[in-house]
């Protein structure tokens, strides 16, 4: 299943275990290292390339807050009211999601700011038809059930016992018709998603997750999330990757190369299902490269009619969001183009311009360098032109 995938973050609770006060900020409003708690479980999702929109759900009296704390982005729609249960709210949080005709949703807590890319990932693979996806964790201690006196009664067997989680991912098209019929049956006290997906028939299939995926319930979680967010940034070491590039195209008759995005004046052109632009095909490949990302074609197959004389710049805006996504900053991008015509000197910094304009980076930051092939082989004899991309990024956890 593949198209629009979405997430509910469930930002409506008031915190009581963190302070009993009425006068103190809710846990997902309260400072974790210069962001709030909730700010960074937003972050998450808006930095994994697969979510396209994130509706919060808040309450009514926190639309201040949530305006003076919460930075906006065009994945992020305007929040949306709770109800009085964490039930209620994820109905409204899904029934404002309705107009965009989502694929997937993730339901999550605002009070896990820790949850990774890979989570997200892992949920979101497996939802299926009829099966939601249960993040969660085995339960390695014993496990002791007590009395009212804190007396204890038994000692449960902790075979085959997890530790819930969120992200909960699923159909939304099935989760929403729970949610409503579930409130039309007045059924309004359940304490996850998954228990509401039981109750309507579906699967639940467990996601390995991790135990630093913890939620912030008392102010001893955030006292110790404040910590280990400080030793992280403490020995945090940048993740430095180069990703290389090579495409080819042959020349034919025509009005002119397209390098770089630039138009240069020639009886010849580049043959290609797009506009053939060698160099800018070689640096998308190379920006993919420092992701893992597979190639060019693997994003834009040249047997998709869409992509027939489309102008090149799209992939590697494409191939920067991607990186971006990821926490990477691109540091440095060098082209070189290997042509025995036409002639590259006269439009070397318009190319170096205009590369880096596409790709929002300082023209100092951006190489592009020509050579000949000294009338070697195919490119030597001017049957076509080649280019190798280097692309340097730089990646934060």
């Amino acid at each position: 299943m593949s198209g629009v995938n979405t997430v509910v973050i469930v930002a409506g609770g008031r915190g009581t275990r963190v302070s009993t006060s009425p006068n103190v900020t809710p846990k997902q409003y309260q400072d974790l290292n210069g962001k709030t708690v909730l700010q960074r479980a937003i972050d998450q999702f808006i930095n994994h390339e697969e979510i396209h929109f994130i509706q919060v759900v808040i309450h009514k009296d926190d639309s201040e807050i949530y305006k003076n704390t919460t930075l906006p982005d065009e994945k992020l729609l305007e929040p949306v009211f709770g109800g009085a249960s964490r039930q209620q709210s994820c109905a409204q949080g899904l029934i404002a999601l309705s107009k965009y005709s989502p694929d997937k949703v993730l339901i999550h807590d605002a009070a896990r700011p820790f949850v990774s890319y890979d989570i997200i990932s892992n949920t979101l693979s497996n939802i299926r038809s009829g099966k939601c996806a249960l993040p969660a964790t085995k339960i390695a201690d014993t496990i002791k059930r007590a009395n009212s006196q804190n007396i204890v009664e038994e000692t449960v067997p902790r075979d085959n016992l997890y530790l819930a989680q969120t992200p909960q991912g699923f159909v939304y098209s099935q989760i929403h018709s729970a949610h409503l019929k579930a409130r039309a049956e007045g059924l309004s006290n359940l304490t996850d998603d998954a228990a509401l997906a039981e109750w309507a028939g579906m699967d639940v299939s467990l996601v390995e997750s991790e135990a630093s995926n913890t939620k912030i319930t008392t102010i001893d979680d955030l006292n110790n999330a404040k910590k280990i967010l400080d030793v992280t940034e403490q020995f945090k070491i940048p993740d430095l990757r180069v990703g290389n590039g090579y495409d080819v195209h042959r020349l034919i008759d025509g009005d002119g190369v397209i390098l770089c995005g630039i138009k240069i004046p020639s009886d010849k052109k580049l043959d290609g299902h797009s506009d053939a632009d060698v160099a800018m095909h070689a640096l998308t490949d190379a920006l993919l490269g420092t992701i893992g990302a597979g190639d060019i074609g693997s994003h834009f197959p040249p047997s998709n009619p869409k992509w027939k004389g489309a102008s090149s710049d799209q992939f590697l805006i494409h191939a920067c969001k991607l990186v971006r996504a990821k926490n990477g900053t691109i540091t440095h991008m060098d082209i070189t183009i290997i042509c025995e015509f036409p002639k590259i000197g006269p439009f070397r910094e318009t190319m170096r311009e205009n590369i880096a304009a596409i790709c929002k980076l300082p023209v100092e930051r951006v190489s592009v360098k020509a050579t000949t092939n000294e009338e070697i082989g195919s490119i030597g004899r001017g049957e076509g032109i080649a280019s190798i991309a280097t692309a340097t990024a730089v990646f934060m956890s």
